[in-house]
């Protein structure tokens, strides 16, 4: 049970108090930058659990049963208090930008209860190249937004716009994942209803 691909997986879990806690005062920039290690190195054991589990042959139930939970623990959190905070707001849709986040928090809802059904049924649902893509702009669209808030003097001039660099990346991959979200959550869906009587 406590082994380190296992142990990894838990230190983000427990971690994310810390994370929200650093995220709650968008004005603090230094929580934010702080936020920002704390967020990428939550990424590095997200990467290191998986491959050291199979490296070492120690894959287990209980790390197979909570390392997706981890991921959306934070993805979840990390949307929610962004949200809360007016982080996931800018040009031309203002606040709108936090329907790209509720449709990434819906589809993981969603697809986890669909995965919960078709084990119950002995069904498994293997992870698409595209789910990875989903999941590769997740963490660059959170980290993107948690960096901008950090370094609100990261910005650029362009077509006599000003924007800041990393928000304005956050913002657009956070669109990206949704996108991908939705398709692929489709596709679970598809693969569920063959189930379904």
């Amino acid at each position: 049970m406590l082994t380190l691909p296992n142990l990894l997986t838990l230190s983000r879990i427990v971690t994310v108090p810390v994370l929200v806690w650093l995220l709650w005062w968008p004005e603090w920039r230094l929580g934010y930058l702080v936020a920002f290690g704390v967020y990428s190195l939550m990424g590095v054991t997200d990467y290191f659990d998986g491959y050291l589990a199979r490296a070492q042959g120690a894959v287990s139930k209980l790390g197979v049963f909570l390392d997706p939970i981890a991921d959306k623990i934070m993805v979840a959190a990390v949307i929610l208090v962004l949200t809360a905070k007016g982080v996931l707001t800018g040009p031309y849709v203002d606040e709108l930008h936090v329907i790209a986040g509720l449709i990434i928090l819906l589809r993981e809802i969603a697809v986890s209860g669909l995965r919960e059904f078709l084990g119950g049924i002995q069904v498994s649902v293997p992870v698409s190249k595209l789910a990875k893509w989903k999941t590769t702009f997740q963490i660059i669209c959170l980290g993107a937004l948690i960096l901008g808030q950090g370094m609100p003097w990261w910005t650029l001039t362009l077509g006599g716009f000003t924007f800041n660099l990393p928000h304005t990346v956050g913002l657009t991959t956070l669109w990206a994942a949704a996108g991908l979200t939705l398709i692929t959550g489709w596709d679970y869906l598809r693969v569920g209803l063959k189930h379904m009587d």
